[in-house]
């Protein structure tokens, strides 16, 4: 909860631990993958620690930035007795990318 009123949001934060089970963490920092910062300025999120995460990860930490990150023109193909790619894998990684970019 934020706010300018901290008597209203003392009685909110009463009134919703009478009716739930809850506790106050504290000034929030790092929730769903989104960084927390406050400075004068005023509050800004980022997602660096997501993306460092994720980076290490996929072991693509040091990997260098690219425009277009394959050879232009590349013909692909199928190799038929090639080992598949872990589908579970793959599908974690794509949810993690969309999170990221949305």
């Amino acid at each position: 909860m934020t706010g300018n009123d901290k008597e209203e949001i003392s009685t909110l934060k009463s009134n919703l631990f009478k009716e739930f089970e809850m506790k106050d963490l504290g000034k929030l920092k790092y929730f769903l993958g989104i960084e927390v910062l406050r400075s004068q300025q005023g509050i800004f999120i980022c997602q660096k620690k997501y993306t460092l995460d994720f980076l290490a990860e996929t072991c693509m930490i040091d990997c260098k930035p690219a425009g277009t990150p394959m050879i232009p023109n590349q013909k692909l193909y199928m190799e038929d007795e090639a080992d598949l790619a872990d589908k579970g894998q793959y599908q974690r990684m794509v949810g993690k990318l969309i999170y990221l970019c949305s």
